[in-house]
């Protein structure tokens, strides 16, 4: 089993307040974010699913992927969604130096910020750490060049195969609401087993109760 928690517990919070964990609001309102995208076997079914429900979502792409698949990547864009930068290897914060760390990241910066050329999707500067590894240094780096460094409140584990697709909807469904409301998937292969089991159930349930769905954007 994973050692961190499906909730993030709030002491954690605390101890890197300039990261963003959670949205305040009064509202029913998720943030549900797919990170380690776009990939052709599964980020196309997840854009389906999200348009039944009239979900918006935040994509957190890999650069790579991204140069690989530009029309998935694309495709994010039409359908409305908003996207952030998960570096351009799925790097570890923790054994990369800050020097590195960030030109992996600006690599992956320019291949998105290309790819939304003539677009209407304005550039933005959402982020997320793969791994939520992130040294100090590389936290004040980031923050200092305008970026929004967006963790999360509530985690899936949909890639980890020793957690059943049931217990990875429970996760989300016993975890998530309007306090803790910025939700983790995957659009990866290795988590699609689980993430496309819990994520219609996880749709279905929280809009039965009168949740919408909306994207992360730089205004918030």
């Amino acid at each position: 089993m994973p050692f961190i928690p499906a909730k993030i517990p709030p002491f954690i919070k605390r101890i890197f307040p300039n990261y963003v964990w959670d949205f305040s609001s009064k509202d029913k309102i998720l943030y549900l974010t797919f990170d380690d995208g776009p990939t052709p076997e599964i980020t196309q079914w997840t854009l389906n699913t999200l348009k039944q429900y009239n979900a918006k979502a935040t994509f957190f792409c890999i650069g790579n992927n991204v140069a690989k698949h530009p029309e998935i990547f694309q495709a994010i864009l039409k359908e409305g969604h908003s996207f952030g930068n998960h570096t351009h290897d799925h790097i570890k914060g923790w054994k990369t130096s800050t020097k590195n760390y960030l030109e992996n990241i600006r690599k992956a910066q320019g291949i998105i910020h290309s790819e939304i050329k003539n677009q209407e999707s304005p550039i933005n500067n959402l982020y997320r750490p793969p791994f939520g590894q992130l040294k100090n240094s590389q936290g004040k780096a980031l923050i200092h060049l305008g970026y929004k460094i967006i963790m999360w409140s509530v985690i899936a584990f949909d890639w980890e195969h020793k957690i059943s697709k049931e217990q990875c909807l429970k996760n989300v469904i016993s975890k998530a609401s309007a306090k803790n409301n910025i939700v983790v998937f995957h659009d990866s292969v290795k988590a699609s087993r689980n993430m496309m089991y819990a994520l219609p159930k996880v749709l279905d349930y929280f809009s039965k109760k009168g949740y919408t769905f909306k994207a992360i954007t730089n205004a918030l």
